[in-house]
């Protein structure tokens, strides 16, 4: 147990930013938790942490290290609660990020079924319209809409949604409906801004246009209701919108022809030993999502819109 004892250590050291007060909790001198440092760095070939009178740092071979530590020391408490309670549960923190949309429409119901399946799980999740392709070294499972750029992450494909445009039967009576992609260009529109900038550009179908006269707001829940409110055409994942639809309060413009896939993903670092509860939830999440999207444009007809 001497190598999982290591591995503690430095997850303290990591998480206090000290590898005295990691040896104080493992009940460690100064002098033997520098030891086990030095004897582990020793066995890597590598820095784990860059060392000051002041503060201890992460380099960038620890951060890797640390992490696989985490996921060790995770995964083998979580066998002992198994073993010690005779089941096959699973328990621990599983931490989630997703964009707001799809954790308000779509997720949330999804991981209200996990917990009741999985009680001793503990959820922490993260939502934001902003959210990068990276994913930060704390978080268990981090969700994406739209295509993914290359990196060492695992991605593994959920679902596809469908993008939509969208607007009120106000707006549609006072603007008229749009025919053609491009008339979209100079009708007032509803543009979700990212740390990337304005959205501004709309593919449609197999046009692409680029909205010129358009709201924008960093909170994609107030681009749907401006679109409610006859603010303009929007141009949102059709789960985000559905309820609005089915009610009458928004309509789709030229929908399945206008509509656009858009892959969903599970990034998660690569691990060689997920915990359990990582595996758990993608799978759950994958069957899901399966259940709860449109698998073709076609299916987006089920709901009322105007062409």
């Amino acid at each position: 147990m001497n190598r999982l004892s290591d591995m503690q250590l430095l997850v303290d050291a990591a998480d206090l930013s000290s590898l005295s007060a990691a040896g104080r909790r493992a009940g460690l001198s100064p002098a033997a938790a520098s030891a086990c440092l030095q004897r582990v760095e020793a066995m890597l070939g590598a820095r784990l942490f860059e060392r000051t009178s002041r503060q201890l740092r992460l380099t960038d071979e620890g951060r890797i290290y640390i992490a696989s530590c985490r996921v060790a020391i995770e995964t083998m408490r979580e066998a002992e609660r198994a073993v010690r309670s005779g089941t096959d549960g699973v328990s621990g923190t599983l931490r989630v990020s997703a964009p707001s949309d799809l954790g308000r429409n779509l997720l949330v119901d999804i991981l209200d079924g996990f917990m009741d399946l999985h009680p001793e799980v503990r959820i922490v999740l993260t939502l934001s319209d902003s959210l990068s392709r990276f994913v930060p070294d704390d978080i268990d499972v981090a969700i994406r809409v739209g295509p993914l750029e290359d990196s060492d992450l695992v991605a593994r494909h959920l679902a596809d949604s469908w993008r939509v445009v969208c607007a009120s039967p106000t707006c549609i009576a006072t603007h008229g409906t749009p025919k053609y992609p491009e008339d979209l260009v100079e009708l007032p529109t509803l543009v979700l801004t990212t740390n990337a900038g304005p959205r501004n550009e709309w593919r449609l179908g197999e046009a692409v246009v680029r909205v010129r006269r358009y709201h924008e707001c960093t909170d994609s829940e107030v681009i749907r209701k401006w679109a409610v409110l006859g603010r303009g055409f929007a141009y949102r994942q059709l789960w985000a919108v559905a309820a609005d639809v089915r009610e009458g309060r928004l309509m789709l413009v030229n929908a399945p022809a206008w509509s656009t896939p858009t892959p969903i993903h599970a990034m998660y670092h690569p691990n060689v030993f997920q915990p359990p509860r990582v595996r758990r939830f993608v799978d759950f999440l994958h069957s899901e999502l399966a259940k709860r999207l449109p698998s073709n444009a076609d299916d987006t007809a089920a709901f009322s819109s105007t062409s």
